[in-house]
């Protein structure tokens, strides 16, 4: 299924609730590529029905601009029954692998929703973390209004937590690349090895340690 420009739809929603299920949790994550920083996960319940011109705007958050996603963000928070933020650092990532830290990460942002979900929807991954009833949608983020809340979440969430750190380890452009492996920051990398902020069990990471410990 092609769905790069799709626009997200209340489809698995109104599905689910038409079963019973009136709390339905969106979950994404963003962040699970990037060389540096840690992987953050949002979860939103958003209401049954409700009427907002921002509605239309809403898409896998990869595919908007900086300056729309932060435009969105208020308005899901300020709308959503309820939403949570998930953080699995570096370290944990290092320790756990980048799989087990997203789950884990998600699990995170799902306990902090109140009320707590009867159902899940969760881009691509399935949680073995809780018994919550869950679907895995792959694409989930392009195909499910909910999902693509919680990814515009979590964006804007990991970009501005990662252009703070841009200040406190100046040098590898943070705030521009944000963490992922551009060009730029493989230079700086290479140029000045990494910091504590870098994931060592990724390449070329883990090279770069090698050779400049």
């Amino acid at each position: 299924m092609f769905v790069k420009y799709q626009k997200p739809s209340f489809a698995e929603e109104r599905l689910l609730r038409a079963q019973g299920y009136h709390y339905v949790a969106g979950v994404d994550e963003v962040g699970r590529g990037a060389l540096m920083g840690p992987v953050i996960a949002a979860a939103v319940i958003l209401p049954e029905s409700f009427k907002a011109r921002w509605k239309s705007r809403v898409r896998d958050s990869k595919q908007l601009s900086a300056e729309v996603r932060e435009y969105l963000y208020d308005f899901i928070k300020e709308t959503a029954i309820s939403y949570g933020v998930g953080a699995s650092s570096s370290e944990i990532i290092d320790t756990l692998g980048i799989a087990k830290a997203t789950r884990l990460a998600m699990i995170e942002a799902i306990e902090q929703l109140m009320p707590q979900p009867q159902f899940l929807l969760v881009d691509y991954v399935r949680l073995a973390e809780t018994n919550l009833p869950q679907k895995g949608i792959k694409h989930g983020d392009s195909l499910c209004f909910s999902i693509a809340c919680a990814s515009i979440i979590a964006k804007v969430t990991r970009d501005r937590l990662v252009t703070e750190m841009d200040e406190e380890f100046p040098g590898y452009g943070f705030a521009g690349h944000k963490g992922y492996g551009t060009e730029e920051h493989l230079r700086s990398l290479r140029e000045k090895g990494p910091c504590k902020l870098h994931r060592r069990s990724f390449n070329p990471v883990s090279e770069i340690v090698g050779i400049k410990p």
